[in-house]
């Protein structure tokens, strides 16, 4: 009997060496750049996510305004206190009796002299003194109305001084420049001229009608 030499079989679960898939040098080469690229990416993304969580700088805060809630002087304002008759005197402490604590955000300061008739608020100080003369007005002056009362406004180099025409006391409001639109400070001091100071005849004809 014929021996049969038989060749050994190959497994069938070994691929061919020519079937493996070969190994790309240029791939890998690739994927190592993309590694390296990835990395300080990621590193700079790591350092904006640390500041943004970060607290912010703190910030300067403003300037006080002349009407901001800034320090002010509690110094006493220095007013003069000319010598008063018996009815002016009765007239100007019922109008000190009546003037607000503030002048929208200005608070009241002391006075040097005449607190029975005068008043300062904020710093630089608004003034309202009370008991001066009237001044004499051509009649086409420019006069303004302001709740009720009749006021005529001095434009001078620091201030805007505005005094009463049609009261039986004379009350003079004197606002810095540092204040704008003199006439809107008036409102609060008006209501208390209405109130304690009694109308003085016909007001000027810029004030009627």
């Amino acid at each position: 009997m014929d021996e049969k030499t038989s060749s050994p079989e190959t497994p069938t679960d070994v691929a061919p060496a020519a079937a493996r898939p070969a190994v790309d040098r240029s791939t890998r080469r690739a994927a190592l750049w993309a590694t390296l690229v990835a990395v300080p990416v990621t590193v700079a993304v790591a350092g904006f996510t640390l500041a943004k969580l970060s607290p912010d700088a703190p910030v300067a805060a403003p300037d006080p305004s002349p009407t901001s809630a800034g320090p002010v002087s509690s110094a006493p304002v220095e007013m003069p206190a000319p010598a008063l008759a018996e009815r002016p005197g009765v007239v100007c402490r019922a109008l000190v009796s009546q003037l607000p604590a503030t002048v929208r955000d200005l608070g009241q300061r002391p006075v040097t002299a005449g607190a029975e008739q005068n008043a300062a608020y904020g710093d630089p100080a608004l003034t309202v003194a009370c008991g001066g003369a009237e001044p004499t007005v051509d009649a086409t002056a420019d006069v303004w109305t302001v709740n009720r009362v009749c006021w005529y406004a001095d434009e001078r180099s620091d201030a805007t001084v505005l005094t009463t025409l049609d009261r039986e006391t004379a009350v003079t409001v004197t606002v810095p420049r540092a204040y704008e639109g003199a006439l809107q400070w008036l409102t609060p001091i008006s209501d208390a001229v209405v109130a304690s100071v009694p109308s003085g005849g016909d007001s000027p004809a810029g004030c009627r009608g």
